[in-house]
């Protein structure tokens, strides 16, 4: 009930007297003197009245405001939006761009986030009330403020699972080249003698295993944030529902010192710790239906559009990505395509529907075990392993539908075309990388294994 609509139900009526209904006949014969003092005693008793009832009005609607703040406010990017048609639709013609436009190098840069998601981190990011989500600075600022509540010990906590993470992470980004490199073959022509395309239950088996990490990672990172969360002394906690209540990333303190500075940890290090910080963070303040949001470029992330949409941002203080990037540039190639080849890129939507449902009832899973960590309880690793290779099968079902679709339009491009999509491309300021990427730091072009065995 909003505000108003309390003191519209609530009008006082004249007869209302101390709650009472006074009813003076003009049959009762009274002196003057009773009558002025039986008016002076009502008097009295209205204002009583009407002051006491104004207090509880006025608490009343400081309770209503603070509920309609709460239960009212609607976050615009939910997993809802993430898989709407129109959302995947979008963003399945800027994977196309990106791949058509790019390299190998360009296919294998992967935001560090998007590893071992369950955080909520994701949802966070694209609600933040203060708009600062998508700003280089966001990570920075969540980080240090956390990390400065900490204690030494519990820092080390982040330090030592770091150390002890750090080759499964890098596993997780190395194993994902020879999918890109089978990609790229397939757009360039370049097939094993013998061989049509890609062989989908060959890539769902790779992506199965590949998530095996990612589930292995993800299991061992909740546990660290449950022990540290469940370490947090009484005013650690008061500090850090101090900054949930800001209400906006944008209104916490941006100049902390970096408590991690003294310790010279290496980079891949050092980056581990930080994602660390900033992830136990948006799990805390977060829910089930936060960890289970997702962007929707979540999926498919071997074409390159994250190197097409991030690389700009990366090495640039205070940056903001457009927001709207994604669905204006995958909207401009529709529009470059003929109507026939628009509509195969649009008909992968209809085609990844089903693995796009389940992917969600998959993450709903994962992320609701995790969540057993943070109220002291043990997560079953077996359950979420399992669970997460299902998951990287879909995801290896989804690739496989935009690699072979993506390869297929491009090859009936026309030579104007062509020019038009690469000059779409350039407007975002793409450049081709000279190396490949782990995750988003540059690394010497790696030697990738054989990837025929991908191919039938």
């Amino acid at each position: 009930m909003k505000t108003k609509d309390f003191f519209g139900n609530n009008t006082r009526t004249n007869h209302l007297f101390g709650g009472t209904t006074i009813c003076l006949s003009r049959s009762l014969r009274i002196n003057r003197f009773m009558f002025l003092h039986v008016l002076v005693l009502l008097a009295m008793s209205f204002l009583f009245s009407q002051c006491k009832e104004e207090e509880l009005v006025l608490e009343e609607t400081e309770t209503q405001t603070q509920t309609t703040t709460e239960t009212t406010t609607t976050d615009q990017y939910i997993i809802e939006q993430a898989v709407s048609d129109e959302a995947q639709r979008n963003t399945i013609a800027f994977d196309g761009l990106g791949f058509m436009t790019g390299n190998f190098g360009s296919q294998t840069f992967l935001p560090p986030g998007k590893v071992a998601d369950y955080s909520g981190f994701q949802y966070l990011r694209d609600n933040d009330p203060t708009k600062l989500g998508h700003n280089t600075s966001f990570v920075t600022i969540i980080a240090f403020n956390v990390l400065n509540i900490l204690t030494t010990d519990q820092i080390n906590m982040f330090v030592l699972r770091a150390k002890e993470q750090i080759d499964q992470i890098n596993a997780f980004g190395y194993k994902r080249l020879p999918l890109c490199k089978a990609f790229r073959r397939l757009i360039d022509g370049d097939l094993p003698s013998g061989t049509t395309g890609l062989n989908k239950d060959v890539v769902m088996a790779y992506t199965a295993d590949l998530y095996r990490i990612d589930g292995l990672i993800s299991y061992n990172r909740a546990q660290l944030f449950g022990q540290v969360l469940n370490s947090l002394s009484t005013a650690q906690k008061a500090k850090l529902a101090a900054l949930k209540g800001l209400k906006g990333i944008g209104n916490w303190d941006a100049n902390m010192t970096n408590p991690l500075e003294a310790l010279r940890l290496q980079q891949d290090i050092n980056v581990a710790v930080m994602t660390y910080a900033s992830e136990m963070y948006a799990w805390y303040a977060g829910s089930v239906n936060s960890d289970v949001y997702f962007c929707p470029e979540r999926h498919g992330t071997y074409f390159g559009s994250f190197y097409l949409k991030d690389w700009p941002a990366m090495g640039n203080p205070n940056y903001t990505i457009d927001e709207k990037m994604t669905a204006d540039a995958g909207t401009n190639l529709l529009a470059i395509l003929t109507t026939t080849q628009a509509d195969q890129i649009r008909g992968i939507v209809d085609l990844q529907r089903a693995s796009l449902t389940e992917l969600v009832l998959r993450r709903t899973d994962i992320s609701t075990e995790l969540r057993k960590f943070l109220s002291s309880q043990t997560a079953d690793s077996t359950s979420v392993i399992a669970l997460s290779k299902r998951y990287g099968e879909l995801d290896g079902q989804l690739s496989y539908f935009y690699a072979t679709n993506f390869s297929q339009v491009y090859k009936s491009l026309s030579t104007d075309q062509k020019a038009k999509v690469l000059a779409l491309a350039n407007t975002l300021g793409y450049i081709n990388p000279t190396g490949a990427f782990l995750y988003s730091q540059p690394i010497a072009m790696p030697t990738v294994t054989n990837t025929d065995f991908m191919f039938k």
